[in-house]
């Protein structure tokens, strides 16, 4: 799948599942619960268990399936040779970035500060996670598209089912979802309801 069609399927659908469990068969259980609920990309993170071969084995089936917790050019690199056709991070490592954009992959950088989010956007990332996005607000975000209305943002950590569509309708591009997802009683029928939440707020 290449970067252009990854990215088609964060911002068409406006998630990214995140999937981070305790034992390699959760993590594969959950990413597919994900997918088969009609999440159109899942990150995977690099913490969970086995999570190369959820990658590998998931994006052999044509899904748009990243590498989330990405830190370290060698682990972008695992990732890439796994199938990955994202890579997620928690901070800004400009060589991450580079090498997924030389590698035909969705750069998905954190970044907290604006300054962060031109410096990556700069480097070729396609997307910018605000991470983690319960230091920020929906209003924030508002606010600084005002200044900066070229960054598609993916606010993530601390978002829930709940939330998420104030984060749409201040202007971000998806946004990065998972504990509410994986915790909830039924979480097929929590995509569902977090898809039609999405659609509704973006009009």
């Amino acid at each position: 799948m290449t970067a252009d069609a990854t990215l088609a399927a964060i911002t068409d659908h406006g998630v990214v599942g995140i999937v981070r469990a305790a034992t390699a068969e959760a993590g594969h259980a959950a990413a597919r619960t994900f997918l088969d609920a009609g999440l159109a990309a899942v990150e995977v993170s690099l913490t969970t268990p086995g999570a190369l071969e959820t990658i590998e084995a998931l994006t052999k089936a044509g899904s748009a399936v990243g590498a989330g917790t990405v830190r370290t050019l060698a682990q972008a690199r695992d990732a890439h040779a796994a199938g990955a056709t994202f890579l997620v991070s928690p901070l800004l490592d400009l060589e991450v970035v580079r090498f997924a954009v030389e590698h035909d992959l969705v750069a998905l950088p954190g970044c907290l500060t604006p300054s962060e989010m031109a410096t990556a956007q700069l480097a070729g990332a396609h997307l910018v996670k605000i991470f983690p996005a319960h230091l920020w607000s929906p209003s924030a975000l508002a606010g600084m598209l005002e200044a900066m209305p070229d960054l598609r943002c993916v606010p993530t950590g601390g978002v829930s089912a709940e939330s998420a569509p104030a984060w749409v309708r201040a202007g971000a591009a998806a946004v990065g979802v998972g504990g509410s997802l994986t915790r909830a009683d039924d979480p097929a029928a929590a995509v569902a309801s977090l898809l039609v939440a999405i659609r509704d707020a973006r009009g």
